[in-house]
């Protein structure tokens, strides 16, 4: 494209590692999740005309106690890293981080990047029922913004929304409304209460296109003239700009030409990433709708295609 082969780079790619998993007794229901299943995981990038994957763990340890999160983040970055390690062609990795304890966690990621060689680091769209905006965090964020660490942010559904029986029935709504919610509710406090103004340097992907916020930004700004006064304090810039400052990024789990055409034109291209969401098969076609999305110039299609996650983490 544009002359030369792009680089294609899901950002959006899960694993497990079922030796850290089994420090909580823990067990692996999806087999195609495994670090070490190479042979399954090249082949769908091969069809799918996906170069590197980005491998990420969602978060299932944020309730664990302090010594076997230790341990298991251990195991798990050692593992990933070196997988990565001997496969660096087609993989790099998110680091993983015992969030629940902020200490624990900053000394997790920062050994992880300086001595496994990370640039990157996922979380959860919260964190045993705080929000990621939470002060307690703040030192966290901090570390992440020190070491240029990218941020994947990864929802695990609404609980609260759950217990009160409002995503039963069926749709499967506890997912399906439930991810891309928690996603929208943790993006906007992080706008809301400070945390990217406190963290000018800091980079986050929010899976799932962002969840609805993308869609419905506008509504963030016109809060903040209609009722100004019980919004709290204002965040320095209004809510849409934070879409496009290079502090938030999204990946392209939206499903059509027309939705991602509309998030391109609520965030700019330059702030998209691909993602697939692999082994789950809520799509496989992501290369094809970045190609077939109307209005796109070429530049734009190479930023999602891999320029900017290529940029982001380090791929060489």
């Amino acid at each position: 494209m544009a002359g030369r082969r792009v680089t294609t780079v899901d950002v959006h790619a899960h694993c497990a590692v079922p030796e850290a998993m089994a420090v909580i007794d823990q067990n692996n229901v999806f087999p195609a999740l495994e670090v070490s299943d190479t042979t399954r995981r090249i082949q769908a990038m091969d069809e799918q005309g996906i170069d590197v994957a980005a491998l990420s763990i969602n978060p299932y340890w944020y309730e664990v106690e302090r010594d076997a999160a230790f341990e298991l983040i251990r195991i798990q970055n050692e593992t990933v890293a070196e997988f990565v390690g001997t496969n660096s062609e087609r993989f790099v990795a998110f680091a993983t981080a015992a969030l629940q304890y902020p200490d624990i966690a900053v000394e997790q990621i920062e050994y992880a990047a300086k001595s496994l060689g990370y640039r990157g680091v996922g979380v959860g769209g919260s964190v045993a029922g705080l929000e990621l905006a939470d002060r307690r965090f703040d030192p966290f964020w901090a570390k992440c913004e020190e070491l240029d660490l990218l941020v994947f942010l990864h929802p695990q559904g609404t609980a609260e929304l759950e217990a009160s029986g409002r995503l039963s029935g069926s749709g499967m709504l506890a997912n399906t409304i439930g991810n891309p919610l928690e996603t929208t509710i943790a993006l906007s406090h992080l706008i809301f209460e400070g945390t990217l103004d406190r963290h000018p340097g800091l980079k986050i992907c929010a899976a799932h296109g962002g969840g609805f916020l993308p869609s419905y930004a506008n509504r963030s700004d016109a809060v903040t003239r209609t009722f100004p006064r019980g919004v709290g304090p204002l965040p320095e810039k209004a809510p849409t700009a934070y879409l496009r400052n290079g502090q938030l990024f999204f990946d392209t789990i939206v499903f059509t030409p027309e939705a991602l055409r509309h998030l391109v034109a609520e965030t700019g291209a330059e702030q998209i990433m691909m993602g697939t969401d692999y082994p789950f098969p809520w799509t496989s076609t992501e290369v094809d709708l970045i190609l077939s999305t109307p209005g796109l110039s070429d530049e734009d299609r190479i930023a999602m295609l891999g320029g900017t996650a290529v940029r982001l983490l380090g791929i060489g």
